[in-house]
């Protein structure tokens, strides 16, 4: 789903500014130049918003390519499930109650559609996670 910048959870007007003067307008523009470590790295230093902050935009532009959870995407980022891998990681009938919870059983999604998103999840997560720091050796 196509989003405005601003639509991002922590994006501020510097930032935006930055991302535009890049040529990246909504958030699918930025999920297709911040998929890979590399590119973080590269739009980085040609804008000056650290790659950390980057793959936390990236992971929240992969949230919304989920089929019918953008109503429900605050909620799901309340409840802690910032990334795809997040999503997936979740168990469906426990995330179902956490949402019916949150909004009432007449506003909440279906069981299948829980089911639904954590399935895409797999299929749409297409963000390289970052290397993790190798571990610095001790000197005794």
């Amino acid at each position: 789903m196509y989003r405005t910048l601003e639509y991002l959870r922590g994006i501020s007007d510097v930032d935006v500014a930055r991302l535009r003067a890049r040529g990246i307008r909504h958030t699918n523009q930025l999920l297709h130049r911040t998929s890979l470590a590399i590119d973080r790295e590269r739009l980085s230093k040609k804008t000056g918003i650290s790659t950390d902050r980057l793959l936390e935009f990236v992971n929240q532009c992969t949230l919304l390519e989920v089929s019918g959870m953008d109503h429900f995407l605050p909620i799901i980022r309340r409840l802690g499930i910032d990334s795809m891998g997040d999503l997936r990681a979740q168990d469906a009938r426990a995330l179902h109650a956490k949402v019916v919870d949150a909004v009432g059983l007449s506003g909440a999604p279906s069981f299948s559609d829980v089911q639904y998103w954590i399935s895409q999840a797999t299929a749409l997560d297409i963000v390289e996670a970052p290397e993790p720091n190798p571990p610095i050796p001790v000197v005794k």
